[in-house]
């Protein structure tokens, strides 16, 4: 018979729906399946909890921050910088410390992608308010955008201006030979024309304010305020660093740069 056939259909009046309805309902909020109204909390006043991950799924984590920097120095690397070369100075009187090259990526963020590099720094360490010849390094957060020095370029993608006049005679605080300490060399953005030879003398702070800061080759002893690296580290370095991820140097005493 067809499904639309009227035989033996039966007549419902409107009571007798009204009826019906109210049946139905009861029957569902007997079985559980009215859920709470909009604003209602379910019974016992506690709130579903948000689904939890599924099994196996990996935890939600923060980016990686650099190792022993505190918020304030963290603060002051520019968030379009994604190459950081950390120098962390073994107290503020002293002239030797350590250098790490860290590269952030945007979902994990900063990984160390050098082994520790021991340095030098200036005689008397460091200072916030460096001044010229006072033979301490400064602290802060500074560019590296420009590299040169006596000897070709070792394949740095940074500009790189070979010139005879990085030549430094005599002899060091301990009485070892400087020669050869400027064949490689990165300028460091402190009080300097950024994007300039590292020979160039223009100080937009004043000459009281120092300046000629420069990451080198070490000579085996404490610097006027540069940052010295071992020559095949420097090198390394020179071969690492790159342009487009903005490097910088993060420079100082442990105990300021974890503030």
């Amino acid at each position: 018979m067809p499904a639309d056939s009227p035989v033996d259909t039966p007549v419902v009046t409107r009571a007798g729906r009204r009826a019906l309805i109210g049946a139905a309902c009861a029957g569902l909020l007997l079985a559980g399946c009215a859920g709470p109204q909009a604003g209602q909390r379910p019974a016992g006043g506690r709130t579903p909890a948000a689904s939890a991950p599924a099994p196996g799924a990996p935890a939600l984590t923060a980016p990686a921050e650099i190792p022993g920097i505190g918020p304030a120095t963290r603060a002051r690397i520019p968030g379009s910088s994604s190459q950081a070369l950390v120098v962390k100075g073994d107290g503020p009187h002293a002239h030797q410390s350590t250098a790490v090259l860290y590269e952030r990526d945007p979902a994990t963020g900063w990984k160390a992608v050098s082994q520790p590099w021991p340095a030098h720094n200036a005689l008397r360490g460091w200072t916030a308010d460096h001044r010229a010849g006072d033979l301490r390094s400064p602290i802060g957060v500074f560019a590296l955008g420009d590299a040169g020095g006596r000897l070709p370029d070792p394949g740095t993608k940074l500009p790189y201006d070979r010139s005879e006049e990085f030549n430094m005679p005599g002899t060091g605080f301990l009485g070892e030979p400087l020669e050869g300490s400027f064949d490689h060399v990165v300028a460091i953005d402190y009080n300097r024309v950024p994007g300039t030879s590292p020979l160039n003398k223009v100080r937009p702070l004043g000459a009281a304010k120092g300046g000629g800061v420069w990451i080198h080759v070490d000579h085996g002893g404490p610097t006027r305020a540069c940052v010295s690296l071992r020559r095949d580290d420097m090198r390394r370095l020179l071969l690492a660093l790159d342009p487009a991820k903005e490097p910088v140097i993060v420079m100082g005493d442990t105990g300021t740069l974890g503030r």
